[in-house]
This record gives C-alpha cells, structure tokens and sequence, in this order.
C-alpha cells in the first residue's frame, strides 16, 4: 500500500482533529468552514477507497451505521457520587466545619476552592485506553451504568483521541452532557409541530437524547459536554495533577471542554461572591445551571477526606432557589396530535425566567384544569426549577377578575368537531375521527418524516399545501400525485414537483420497519417497530398475531400489543395497508438466504466488539450473517461467539463470566473459509 496515502490520511485527520478543538472546545475557530469541508470530504474519499485504514478515531466515525438493538448495564470503574446540598451561606459553613472535624486534628492551610457552574444536564463518564475512547456510560445508580459509546461518539467536545503525545495506559472522564437553550427550543418546536409530547426541560431531553438507541438521532441533537473531573489510575511516566484547578487545565489540554466560568475562590466568602455574581449572570447563558459546585482544590487533602456513604465529604452543590414568577393567563387553548389526543394549553403574558421568555404551559389534561381551577384572567405562578417548559405551581384566586368562568374542556374536537372520548383508565380527551383534519396532517407529516419512509420534501409546509387543495386525504393518496398536479400548486414549479414524485417514489423501496413506524400505531415507535418485523417478518404475520403472541416478544408490553392488535381490526386500516401494497410498499422482512452453510456459523448468535484489526465490525457482520449466523448487539447466555478486537471492554468481561468462546478476527475468517 502506497506509503503517502497513510500519511496524507494521518494528515487530514490530525488536522480536522485541531480543528474541532479549536472550534467546539476553544470557540476560536483556525479554518474556514468551507476548508474544513473539503478536508473531510478528502478525508471521507480516501477512507472509502482504503476501508482497511479506518481508525476508529477518525473524525467520519463519529456516528454509528446501525441503531444498537438494546444498552448492556455496565460496572463503573469508579463510581460517579451525588453531592450534598447547600441553599445559603450557612449551610455552606456548616459543610465547611464538618470536613475540619473529621480530620481530628489542626486545621491544614490548603490552597481554597474551585467554584464550577452546576450545569443541568446529564452525568456521564468516559474511558480511554492510550489516549483511544473506548467506553462512555450514563451515570445510572453511580455504581452502574449503561453503555452508550455508540451516542457519545457524536458529542462534537468529546474528543475520540486524547490531545496527548504519550497518554496514560487508563484515563476516566467525568463530565455533564446538556443540550444548549436554542437547540432544545427547536427540538421542542419540532415536537409540537409532529403532534408530539414536549420535553419537559433540557436536563430530561438531554437524558433522553443519550438513551436514543440510533445514534443518528442523537447526532442530530447537538449534545455538547463539559468535563469537571479526571482519574487516571496507572500513571508511572505522566506527571499527574495535584489540585483540581490543574485537573481541570489538562483537561482543556487534552482536548476536552471545560466550564470557562469557573472561579479559584481563596475562601467561603469568595465562594459565596462567586455564587451571587453568577445568581443573575447565569439568565444569559446558552445552557442551563442551577448552582455551583464547591470543591476543595487540593488532591491531597480530598484523598484525605474520602466518602460518606453517599457523598464526597470535599464537594457540596449550592443551589439557588428554584424561580416563580407571576403572570396572566390570556387564554386556554387546545392541540391536538396526530393519535388524536387533545391537550390543554395555557397561554400567558411573556414573562422571562432563566434567561428565556416563557408563554404558553401545558396543562397536560382535563383532571389537572379542573384541579387548579384555571381560568382565562387569572393571574397564575409559574415555577421552573432550571425547566423551560414551565409547571403552573398554583393560581391566585384573590387576583381573579369579577365575572370569571370555569375553563371546561370541549366536548368536540375542535378540527374536525367529532365528540370526543375519554377511554378508560385515561386521563387525556381523544378525537377517535381518523378522517380529522389534526390527526390526518400529524399521520402525514409523521410518514413522510426521516425516520419513517424519509420522503424529502414533504414537510408540513407541502402537507398542509396538499391538503387544502384537496389532493390527499390519506397516507395513500400521496403514491397517486403527479407532477402536473403539484406544479399547480401556489410555490410550486416543475423543478420541485419532479423532486417530490421522485422522493414519493424512491420511498416504496423502504424497509418493512420504517413502513411499521410510519402508520403511527399507537405505543409502537422506531425500535418497537424493528422489534415487531423481526419476530414477524411479513405482515400477515403481523396482522395475525393475537395479543399473547405479540406480548410474548421481548421488549412489546401489554400497551403496545393491544394496540397493535386493536389497529389492524380496524377496518380502514386494512384498506389502507392494501392500497398500499398495490402501490408497491414492502411489506415484509428482506432475509435474504445464506450464500454459505456451515454448521460452525449457520444459527449461531455473534456479539462483536472493539477494534478488528482489518475488518470493520460491520463488515465483520455482513460475513457472519452471509454464512448463516446472527448478530446481536448486547451478550447473553444466547450468544455463542464474541468477536472481540483491541480495546474490547466490558462485552469481553461479560462473555468470561458467562464461558462464552471468544474469536479473534484470524479465528473467524479460519471459521468461514470453512464454509461449503
């Protein structure tokens, strides 16, 4: 292989990587977007024309080819502790002589605290092996965690390669993931305008976020990342830090982002200074906080202290009180989405908190309206405890104006004006008029979404266009439009109406899952829908399954498989589903049949981890199920082979503890040349 083309590939990665640095953890970019992208798209070509070169820290690695089928609970090398609160100046004294007493003895001078904003967001840590990320888990319980490496690779601040010339052999990160204030306000929006439920605050969505089981979601999120906290327990030739100031330092050094706005505070009362100054400083971040962490700075000193059960005895939270403001209720309003369901809305005068304007609050249902005994008028408190979708914490009644009347929920929909129901056991109004206007526009716009059948242009925009010219009125009607027809549309010419017929029919050629999702089946979202094609691979399978044999699947509940029976009794949906098929949609699992047999490979369950030495796992995949074999994501005692490469982690931990044969990548290409 030619010499230049692994130094020009080493070239373009080492400068992408200074880039990103420069740009995601320093906020001072060195190049020019356009130059950035025409070194990634290099980069991009010279990696597919050499697939055997990809490392596995390159920058075009950072997002997973395939959504993981399940996150393994995994053991923390070293458990992530919460930490004590303080709510004033007292408390934080208070904290301050309890860590002298438990020394027994004079009081050391040590070198004062570091103050670090609390971000509101999301623990998680990080494991490289020489300089290589090879593990990022949540935070879980604090002893354990689930393994989310595949997500954590599209953090754009968490470097895949530390920023080291000669890395310790074993660095544990500590650090918060949260989505920044604008982003989180555009996921929102987008919910809202997909007939979905709103992310209640930033720290839920962020949690969330990194539980997505396709990383391309979470890519698309835009997760940033601070790290506060380091461990590197082999360290013989590396000079370690000896206070927390200087931890944090090497961490920025090694290509982590660190919180600029923290302070080396000599005493509590410079803590509190810190703490007050930022009390109205922090309404005009980008991200959320709801205190300051205080550490002691000294390494020495914190070893010294050691653990409560629970806590650090050198670090506390002080935390500021949660926020209320009063405001007016201009109106209650309804939505409803796409399933039909109808949901109460209060929509107030803007009133700031947090650094955002706040004003509309969801009331969540008819039981909760009729509980606060809500009114148009009423002068309302509103909390949000670092929360941006805010929680009516009470009305003042002695505020009401004269004449008021009690909000009650309507008795029929407002879009299509059909009564609604309440089913039983349910706390929410449903439309049940699959005909309505509101529940026709959330199914189209679901469809057409990205991951579902992925029609590009299509949005809601086009969806309502369609609509109001009465050109759709089902799923259905979309495979029927023409280019004529859309061309005469208001803002539609030739050329975008050729796309859109284009992208309608380039979508028949979607999986029989995304089909699935894409009807909108109640309960039944991405994964379930990949769950459900699976153990039913066509869909007379599936229509037919009654609901013990849909509940017996692991991973489907009771919701979803009643849901899923009580969908395709209805007798509209059979008829959409046969329009369907005679539009050309899949409707069945494409398992195409082993080129090979071999009675070591056909059958048997594989579970493939870190870095193969030729192959990437993905290829290593494609063998394995070309021969017959089956491969999973998490190990059990179902798997038969781990396919372990270099920095394997706590799958090969797992598979030793359960006796399960280990392959190396020799092994396994021995295994299959044995195929007949």
């Amino acid at each position: 292989m030619n010499d230049d083309i692994q130094s020009r590939l080493l070239q373009l990665r080492s400068q992408l990587q200074k880039a990103a640095y420069a740009y995601y953890v320093m906020d001072n970019p060195i190049m020019e977007d356009s130059v950035y992208d025409k070194l990634y798209r290099e980069l991009e070509g010279l990696e597919k024309e050499y697939p055997l070169l990809i490392t596995s820290d390159s920058p075009t690695q950072r997002v997973g080819d395939r959504p993981a089928s399940q996150f393994v609970s995994v053991k923390h090398n070293i458990p992530l502790y919460s930490l004590a609160n303080a709510f004033d100046f007292e408390e934080l004294q208070q904290w301050e002589q309890k860590w002298q007493r438990v020394l027994e003895g004079e009081i050391p001078t040590h070198s004062g605290y570091v103050c670090e904003l609390k971000i509101d967001g999301s623990a998680i840590a990080l494991t490289y092996e020489n300089g290589l990320l090879v593990r990022g888990t949540t935070r879980g319980d604090g002893v354990t965690g689930e393994e989310i490496t595949q997500n954590i690779r599209t953090i754009r601040t968490i470097p895949l390669r530390l920023n080291l010339d000669n890395p310790p052999p074993i660095v544990e990160v500590r650090g918060e993931s949260f989505l920044p204030l604008d982003t989180f306000d555009q996921i929102n929006l987008e919910r809202e305008k997909a007939g979905e439920n709103l992310f209640a605050n930033p720290r839920n969505a962020a949690a969330g976020t990194l539980r997505q089981l396709d990383s391309r979601i979470v890519a698309e999120r835009k997760l940033d990342f601070f790290a506060y906290t380091l461990h590197i327990p082999n360290a013989d030739n590396f000079e370690l830090p000896t206070t927390q100031w200087e931890a944090l330092e090497l961490l920025q050094k090694m290509g982590f982002r660190v919180n600029p706005n923290r302070d080396l505070c000599a005493d509590l009362q410079a803590v509190q200074n810190y703490f007050e100054t930022w009390d109205e400083k922090r309404k005009k971040l980008p991200y959320l906080t709801d205190g300051a962490v205080v550490k002691l700075n000294d390494f020495p000193l914190q070893r010294e202290l050691g653990f409560t059960q629970k806590f650090p005895r050198w670090a506390i939270a002080l935390k500021y009180a949660a926020e209320e403001a009063p405001t007016v209720v201009k109106d209650i309003i309804v939505n409803v989405g796409r399933t039909g369901a109808v949901t109460p809305m209060a929509v107030m005068e803007p009133v700031q908190l947090a650094g955002t304007t706040v004003q509309r609050a969801t009331l969540h249902n008819e039981d909760r309206v009729k509980e606060l005994d809500i009114r148009v008028g009423d002068t309302v408190v509103i909390r949000k405890a670092g929360e941006i979708i805010p929680e009516v914490l009470r009305v003042l009644p002695e505020l009401r104006p004269t004449k008021t009347i009690a909000y009650k929920m309507p008795e029929t929909c407002p879009e299509c004006g059909s009564t609604l129901i309440r089913p039983q056991d349910e706390a929410v109004l449903r439309c049940v008029n699959s005909s309505c206007p509101a529940i026709l526009r959330g199914s189209l716009v679901h469809w057409a979404s990205r991951n579902a059948l992925d029609i590009q242009g299509l949005g809601e925009k086009n969806v309502i266009l369609l609509l109001e010219h009465g050109l759709i009125k089902s799923i259905a009607d979309i495979y029927s439009l023409t280019i004529k027809q859309i061309m005469e549309l208001p803002r539609m010419g030739q050329r975008s109406a050729e796309k859109l017929v284009g992208a309608i029919a380039e979508s028949k050629s979607q999986d029989y899952a995304r089909v699935i999702y894409g009807l909108g089946i109640r309960f039944v979202g991405k994964v379930n829908a990949e769950i459900l094609t699976q153990n039913f691979p066509t869909l007379e399978q599936l229509q037919t399954a009654n609901f013990a044999k849909l509940q017996g699947v692991y991973g489907i509940g009771e919701e979803i498989a009643q849901s899923v029976v009580d969908w395709f009794r209805v007798e509209a949906n059979q008829q959409l589903i046969e329009t369907l098929k005679n539009a050309g949609l899949t409707f069945e699992q494409n398992q195409a049949a082993p080129t090979q047999t071999n009675s070591n490979i056909t059958g048997k369950t594989f579970v493939i981890t870190g870095t193969l030495p030729t192959l990437k796992r993905s290829e290593a995949a494609e063998k394995i199920k070309a021969a017959g074999g089956k491969v999973t994501n998490s190990v059990s005692k179902k798997t038969d082979y781990l396919l372990a490469g270099e920095n394997a982690g706590s799958k090969l931990e797992k598979a030793k503890k359960l006796s399960i044969q280990e392959l190396s990548e020799a092994q396994l290409l021995e295994l299959l040349d044995k195929t007949t």
